[in-house]
């Protein structure tokens, strides 16, 4: 759907490196925390275990949602796609769980970035530094998406560089018997109760394609962007695993010295082979911060598309898809975001609200799945300068895990799903009473 007559729309600014820089950035937190709460849930081997069938699922989800990116370069992403494949009402559900993953992952990463803060300032409130990261972050979105692309991509690079210093401090300290301790506290079964925290991992990287809109070329540089970032993720993904683990326990890495449940498991980790008072320890803590504010920034950044494409079609309030004229960006739609994160942290709930996001973000994978099953019988004419990888099965392997993955969720998660379907619903309310007659127009 392209902007109304009249009105300003998308810059397009973004080459193939700044995309790369926004996918590993919107994912590269999920290293930096939030996977560790799947280890008291599964242990050892129920988390890697977890890890490894998401693993999988996201491979074959980016190597085939790339295609449906490439094709139908849109801000609104899966929302598009769900609506030119089975029109208003599965478009609508579509955005929403869509709003739901990125609107609600950026506050259980400020309460991070607070958690990072309070190592070295702790007489400052958590809450707070959560708050006024979200006010400083949301800013630099409404200014302007390259200068936005562009601090997301240093604060990246930077992040994935400590990972990799922090991986070579505590990987050659790797402990087998520390690694095989107490592997599954509650069975295989706890595998299951984990996939949200593997999902963490990489959640978010098919903000991509909401990127693509502001894309130069985007039916090239987003397939580059996309496989690039992925191989990034996934290297990233089992190097932290292994090296935070390997070092004391799972124990050691998810709850602090107090016995609370530890938003911080790097530092933790780290801690144990040099100690909190070392350069070493330090760096981490500085330039870990970035990568969380490089995933906070950058879903912040999507999270304001993909709401605005929903106000743009008419399906919200109108007035959440207007772009600001001078700086091109959705303000509108950020400024509504902000107070629904502010919201959430106010709660405290990290590890609910994380589960939360990853609820919104497997509906998205089934329906973009489907979205591109349906596309490809009901459009074979439509141009796809990139095609899915091992058609049908990565498509089909990606649906498949993520509709077993959602059923494992809400069976370990009943009232966070209950949550997930009341949003839903009364999204839908509003869709019926007004969204659809509206956007029957657009």
């Amino acid at each position: 759907m392209s902007e109304a007559p009249g009105q300003p729309g998308l810059k397009r600014t973004l080459g193939p490196v700044m995309l790369w820089g926004l996918g590993v950035g919107y994912v590269i937190s999920g290293e930096y925390f939030g996977w560790n709460y799947g280890l008291e849930a599964g242990g050892t081997y129920g988390m890697l275990a977890a890890t490894l069938v998401i693993t999988l699922m996201y491979v074959g989800f980016v190597l085939s949602y790339a295609e449906l990116s490439c094709a139908i370069p849109n801000a609104g992403g899966v929302f598009v796609y769900a609506r030119r494949a089975f029109g208003d009402t599965w478009g609508f559900v579509a955005g929403m769980v869509q709003v739901v993953e990125f609107v609600f992952a950026p506050p259980a990463i400020a309460m991070a970035i607070a958690a990072y803060v309070n190592t070295r300032v702790p007489e400052w409130d958590k809450a707070w530094v959560a708050i006024a990261a979200y006010f400083v972050f949301t800013g630099l979105n409404a200014i302007g998406v390259a200068l936005a692309a562009t601090f997301e991509l240093v604060v990246t690079v930077l992040a994935v560089v400590e990972l990799l210093i922090f991986v070579g401090v505590t990987g050659p300290q790797f402990s087998v018997e520390q690694f095989t301790h107490n592997p599954l506290p509650h069975g295989w079964g706890g595998a299951f109760a984990a996939i949200p925290f593997a999902v963490w991992f990489y959640l978010a990287i098919e903000g991509v394609a909401n990127a693509a809109e502001e894309a130069k070329n985007p039916q090239r540089t987003v397939a580059i962007g996309f496989t690039s970032a992925i191989l990034t993720l996934v290297t990233l993904a089992l190097l932290v695993f292994f090296s935070s683990v390997g070092v004391a326990g799972w124990e050691a890495i998810v709850f602090d010295a107090a016995g609370q449940k530890s938003d911080a498991p790097l530092p933790l980790a780290i801690a144990h082979v040099v100690g909190s008072g070392n350069f070493l320890y330090t760096l981490l803590v500085g330039v870990g911060l970035l990568g969380l504010i490089a995933s906070f920034h950058g879903i912040i950044l999507a999270a304001g598309r993909a709401t605005m494409e929903l106000g743009r079609s008419g399906f919200f309030p109108g007035v959440l898809g207007r772009v600001h004229p001078k700086t091109q960006t959705p303000i509108i739609a950020l400024s509504v975001n902000l107070v629904v994160g502010i919201i959430a942290i106010l709660s405290g709930r990290t590890d609910e609200i994380i589960t939360l996001a990853c609820f919104g973000a497997l509906a998205l994978y089934i329906l973009s799945m489907a979205s591109l099953f349906a596309l490809r019988r009901q459009e074979p004419a439509l141009e796809r300068p990139f095609r899915a990888v091992l058609y049908p099965w990565f498509p089909g392997l990606a649906l498949g895990i993520a509709a077993l993955s959602l059923v494992a969720v809400t069976v370990y998660n009943p009232i966070i799903a209950a949550i997930f379907v009341v949003l839903l619903v009364v999204g839908l309310v509003y869709f019926f009473a007004f969204g659809r007659r509206a956007a029957s127009g657009s």
